[in-house]
Parts: structure tokens; C-alpha cells; sequence
């Protein structure tokens, strides 16, 4: 505020009319729902028949998991964890270019491994002798990149 000839004035702040900027849209929940919903869905369905299938290959075991009398696998991950995760893949994967697409599965391809030793070491994962972690690397550049296209086939729509 500035004090002129005894007036009291303030300042304010004008906008700026030359800025060329879209305004903000709020997309609604089912706007999220239509365009992501079909690609998490068949993450979480794909996540949780390759760990059955591999639970029951006695490939790898998960000694804490919700509801072991029932399940043999972590249901948490695969119904909650694994759909929050690809929501977040699938936002960030259409904000980069191809080869940033390319370099982001790649990455998340070679983290993961790094975080099943991780969590082996928590006790969440064992497995057996004959796993190699390499097999995550490699299933996680073909799960990563099969959820993208299918995004990319069910948006297209």
C-alpha cells in the first residue's frame, strides 16, 4: 500500500492477457476410469496369474502375504500395489518421447530385480535356487511394454 496526498492506494496484481496458455482442466474420475482403466485391469489380471503360475511352479514363494490360509500369493500387490504403479507408468510414459519411453522401460526393467533383492531380504520373496534374476529383467521389458500397447490400442478408440 502507498500513501499519496493523504488517499490510501493499493497495488494489484494485473494479468497478463499475452500469455497464450490453455486454461486448466479438471478431468473428471471417469475421464481416468475410460483411459487408463482397461490397461491396470489387465496388469493386475496379468500380475496375478503369472504369480500363481509361477507360486505354483515353485519358482518363488511369498512367506508374508494377506490371507495365507487362502492365498498363495501377495494378493496386496497384485489387486493395489501393481494398479497404482502402472497408473503412474502409463501418466509418465505419455509425457515422453519414444526413446524416453524406450529408456523408461528399460530402467524400470533393470530396477526391478534390484528391488526383489530388496524385498528378499525383507522376507516378502524366496525363491528357489533355480531362479535367476534376469528373468525379471527380461519379464518386466515384455509385461512393461505389453501394458503400453495395449494403452496405446484401447485410447485409440
Amino acid at each position: 500500500m502507498k500513501i499519496l496526498t493523504g488517499r490510501l492506494r493499493m497495488n494489484t496484481a494485473k494479468h497478463l492477457k499475452d500469455w497464450n496458455l490453455p486454461p486448466l482442466q479438471k478431468k473428471s474420475f471417469l475421464y481416468w476410469i475410460k483411459a487408463y482403466g482397461p490397461a491396470v485391469i489387465l496388469a493386475s489380471l496379468l500380475g496375478t496369474y503369472l504369480d500363481l503360475y509361477l507360486v505354483g511352479k515353485k519358482m518363488y514363494m511369498f512367506p508374508i502375504r494377506p490371507f495365507p490360509e487362502v492365498f498363495s500369493i501377495n494378493i496386496a500387490f497384485t489387486l493395489i500395489g501393481l494398479p497404482i504403479i502402472v497408473f503412474f507408468y502409463l501418466l509418465l510414459m505419455n509425457q515422453i518421447n519414444k526413446w524416453g519411453r524406450f529408456g523408461l522401460i528399460l530402467f524400470l526393467s533393470l530396477v526391478m530385480p534390484i528391488f526383489e533383492r530388496f524385498f528378499e531380504l525383507f522376507g516378502f520373496f524366496i525363491h528357489s535356487s533355480n531362479w535367476k534374476h534376469i528373468y525379471t529383467f527380461f519379464g518386466y521389458v515384455l509385461f512393461l511394454t505389453l501394458i503400453y500397447k495395449f494403452y496405446q490400442w484401447t485410447s485409440k478408440r
